[in-house]
C-alpha cells in the first residue's frame, strides 16, 4: 500500500531536484536521481543520454553508489530538469532496482501527489532475475545426467 512521503523523502527529493537544474544541460542530461543509502548518505547521479541507449539517472546512481562504497540503498527518487518534477522509473529501470535492491522504496508522483511505494508495487508479478540463477556450486550438477 501506498504511504504518503515523509521529511527525508523531500529532502531527497529537493538533492534531486538541485542537481537536476544545476548539473543537467542540454539533451545529455535530462534527469537526476537521487537515493539515500542505509547509512543516511545521499548519493545522486545524472542520466547519460545517447542514442544508442544510453543509461537513465536510476542506473547510473547505481554505479555511483558502488563507487563509494553504498551496496544498500533504501530510498530513490529521479527529477527531470527543465522543472518537470518527479518522474517515475522506466520499465528498465524498475527491473534492475527490483533486482538491485529488492527492498527499495521508490517516490513517486500520482494524482493524489507524491507517494513512497516498494519498488516491488512498481512490478506485480515481477521476474526476479535472483530467483532464476543457476546453483553454480560444484557438487549440484546443471543438467541432467
Amino acid at each position: 500500500m501506498a504511504m504518503q512521503t515523509d521529511r527525508v523523502d523531500h529532502e531527497l527529493i529537493r538533492a534531486a531536484a538541485h542537481v537536476a537544474a544545476t548539473r543537467c544541460r542540454g539533451d545529455n542530461h535530462t534527469m537526476a536521481a537521487a537515493a539515500r543509502a542505509r547509512d543516511g548518505r545521499i548519493i545522486t547521479a545524472v542520466n547519460a543520454y545517447h542514442f544508442t541507449g544510453g543509461p537513465c539517472a536510476e542506473l547510473v546512481l547505481i554505479g555511483t553508489a558502488a563507487a563509494q562504497g553504498v551496496y544498500e540503498l533504501d530510498a530513490v527518487v529521479a527529477v527531470g530538469d527543465r522543472d518537470r518534477g518527479v518522474v517515475p522509473p522506466c520499465g528498465r529501470c524498475r527491473q534492475v532496482l527490483l533486482d538491485y535492491f529488492p527492498a527499495l522504496k521508490v517516490i513517486v508522483a500520482t494524482n493524489e501527489g507524491l507517494r513512497t511505494i516498494p519498488v516491488s508495487d512498481l512490478l506485480p508479478e515481477s521476474y526476479i532475475w535472483a530467483d532464476h540463477q543457476l546453483d553454480t556450486d560444484e557438487s549440484t550438477p546443471l543438467s541432467p545426467s
